[in-house]
């Protein structure tokens, strides 16, 4: 447990950055800049519109290098063992965490190399009575099931080539190139509700159907015999109704490459499988005829579809063709394209129709929506970016996350640099208004300007930054504000790619909390609302910590106070854990 501190910070203020504070060792911590230009810290909100600093908890420092255990491989558990509790859970909290990431490092001597390479790995930990218990299993994937069988990395996955049967003579393995692409199933990213089921996913056309309850594989799905798509994002929408939303590229108008968005509708009166009744909802044209971007996720608001299309492409002839002659993986048939910019595109709902505005940005990358909402004739997009068009993943090796920390920070020094912000999508657009600054929103300083060519240039608001220091993997109180006007987001910290803090953000007022521990390695924080709560904020956060300089118990799941990032109570576990990457909270 760590203790609040009283240490000062007599610097001023700076509006939307980040800025160097003496550490404390803290449980939670807020910065704002008080009407007398001094900074002061706090633990809950506070009143009206601030300037607000980013405290960083001193930017940790990690010289020991304890991160590099979440990027170990671990074993699956024979049965639940029970946690340490310590604090007191909420009595309303009954229900099941569910994460997964990657558990599997290697196949006997053969690496994996990329961070989304590793075996899918399902954790639970399950609450009931004040008491927790943590159980893990592997996933049972093709993947996993063949390399397990065949001793050796089987199926190519995202940057690790899946060399042919060295038992093979050499024309079985030439020719073996030539059987085209066999697409993985590593469903290591997310898991999410279908109907009465429940899918554990990557970023492929293949969905894996789990139990919730045993962490045991039922089947293999293929979205492909049920909808025209080439794969989807681990990041789909599931509206109130229990219909789930998604986008992936497919084969649009005139043999050019284009998005659709996915609806697989809610639980069938008949019991029927909601995913044979799959459907295109949309289609979003793509800027490059053979090159798709890479999308991870989209958004949504009552009226509309929302979907950021980044320079980060895949090369399609590439793929094809590298892929069979030469062995590739899909790491290999990444490109950036310096020149396109970011292109962000609108489809309504209820008409479903693409809105043919040509709104554009400068380059970024994008891995996360946070939320967007309409407001007064606007949208508003609030995204996780990296600045820039070289794309984040290059710094994701393995290789490079296990490094000693000066190693890790000086990588970090030449990626994109992260930021929070918000852009403004105008939806009364006209082309005599050249010059102008067409949004009105009292409170946003992001801009839209029609050019003389027809385009709309979007400049966005900064709501938090700071140099290599990420706000990433963002929730929100999902069920209450998803695709509506919200004040507050949280998320998990990243110090030069390292998780080492849990924060929140006030996109209001810009104000931020932190939870930070030393040589503690959280994830993804999840909101959980309480059921009696008021407020947007009246609720816990559930993550996964790592802390490997425990002698006895070096991985807990950590129950924050929404509020203020306090702490509620944590449950040990005499094990260790990898890292996971997103995950559900399932009551």
């Amino acid at each position: 447990m760590t203790e609040r501190g009283t240490g000062g910070i007599n610097t001023p203020a700076v509006p939307g950055q980040w800025r160097d504070v003496p550490f404390r060792p803290e449980t939670a911590c807020a910065v704002t800049a008080e009407d007398n230009g001094q900074p002061q810290t706090s633990c809950s909100e506070k009143s009206g519109k601030t300037d607000a600093v980013f405290c960083v908890a001193g930017r940790m420092e990690h010289p020991a290098g304890g991160y590099k255990k979440i990027f170990e491989t671990c074993e699956e558990l024979a049965e639940p063992i029970p946690a340490q509790v310590t604090g007191r859970i909420p009595p309303w909290l009954r229900g099941s965490l569910l994460r997964l990431g990657p558990g599997l490092f290697e196949v006997g001597s053969e690496p994996f190399y990329h961070l989304f390479d590793g075996q899918a790995l399902m954790h639970k930990f399950d609450l009931k009575n004040g008491q927790v218990t943590y159980y893990r299993k592997f996933v049972r994937t093709d993947a996993y099931v063949r390399a397990m069988t065949e001793k050796r990395i089987v199926i190519t996955e995202f940057g690790t080539f899946a060399f042919p049967d060295p038992c093979k003579n050499i024309f079985s393995r030439f020719f073996s190139y030539f059987k085209g692409v066999e697409v993985t199933d590593n469903c290591l990213v997310n898991v999410y509700p279908v109907g009465e089921d429940f899918y554990a996913c990557t970023e492929t056309n293949y969905i894996t159907k789990v139990n919730p309850e045993t962490l045991e594989t039922l089947k293999k799905v293929d979205l492909c015999n049920y909808v025209s798509i080439n794969g989807v994002t681990a990041h789909p929408h599931i509206e109130q109704d229990g219909t789930v939303y998604n986008i992936g590229n497919c084969m649009g108008k005139g043999a050019s490459l284009a998005y659709n968005i996915v609806s697989i509708p809610p639980t069938q009166k008949d019991k029927s499988d909601p995913i044979e009744k799959s459907r295109v909802v949309v289609q979003f044209p793509s800027s490059e005829r053979f090159k798709p971007s890479y999308v991870h996720s989209f958004g949504i608001t009552p009226n509309y579809f929302v979907f950021v299309e980044t320079p980060v492409k895949i090369n399609l002839l590439k793929f094809l063709s590298a892929w069979s002659i030469r062995g590739s993986n899909y790491m290999d048939c990444f490109e950036s394209n310096e020149t396109m910019g970011t292109w962000f595109h609108l489809a309504t709902r209820n008409p479903d129709e693409y809105v043919d505005v040509k709104f554009r940005a400068s380059a970024i990358n994008l891995f996360h929506h946070i939320n967007c909402y309409e407001d007064q004739g606007f949208v508003v997009i609030d995204l996780c970016t990296w600045k820039g068009f070289e794309f984040v993943y290059n710094y994701l090796y393995l290789a490079n996350l296990r490094e000693n920390w000066d190693e890790v920070k000086k990588a970090a020094m030449m990626a994109p640099q992260p930021e929070v912000r918000r852009y403004v999508i105008p939806m009364d657009v006209h082309r005599e208004e050249q010059g102008k600054n067409l949004i009105s929103l009292p409170y946003t300083t992001a801009t839209a300007v029609m050019r003389s060519d027809g385009t709309v240039w979007l400049e966005p608001e900064v709501l938090f930054s700071g140099p290599r220091q990420a706000f990433e993997f963002p929730q929100i109180n999902y069920k209450r504000c998803s695709g509506k006007n919200y004040t507050y987001a949280y998320a998990l910290g990243l110090n030069h790619f390292i998780p080492d803090r849990i924060c929140k953000l006030n996109v209001r007022t810009k104000e931020t909390w932190v939870w930070q521990e030393p040589d503690s390695y959280p994830s993804e924080p999840l909101f959980v609302q309480n059921p009696d709560g008021v407020d947007e904020d009246d609720g816990v956060l559930l993550t996964v910590v790592v802390n490997p300089g425990a002698a006895l118990r070096p991985g807990y799941m950590l129950i924050l106070n929404a509020k203020d990032l306090s702490e509620i109570a944590r449950a040990e576990v005499e094990v260790m854990i990898p890292v996971t990457f997103h995950g559900m909270y399932k009551p």
